[in-house]
């Protein structure tokens, strides 16, 4: 199975989403093509209070560690203390899936 692909991201998404609460239509896993037109697959997280899109990706090639990319904003936008805390309630699932993956890789890794 290709490390990184999008079946293997589905499943391991799956896997976290099942540890916690529901939540419909927040996290997907897309197919990517990396640089080599290889699937890599690609994890969005889909935030509730701002449009800016998000998505988790390794640092580097074969490397455990994952990165939380935030998308450049063409406007500035303005929240009130809920919706702040909701922002704040989706930016902690990005960190614990971000960990999560990294987990997981480090897993994968030590498997091979």
């Amino acid at each position: 199975m290709p490390f990184r692909s999008q079946e293997t991201l589905e499943r391991w998404v799956q896997e976290f989403l099942e540890e916690g609460p529901p939540l419909p239509g927040v996290i997907d896993v897309l197919r990517h093509d990396g640089e080599a037109g290889d699937d890599t697959g690609l994890v969005i997280v889909r935030l509730r209070n701002a449009t800016t899109e998000v998505y988790l990706q390794p640092v580097a090639p074969g490397e455990p560690p994952y990165e939380v990319v935030f998308g450049a904003r063409e406007h500035d936008f303005s929240l009130r203390a809920q919706g702040v805390q909701a922002l704040a309630d989706d930016l902690a699932l990005a960190a614990a899936l971000c960990t999560f993956l990294e987990r997981k890789s480090r897993e994968h890794l030590a498997r091979q």
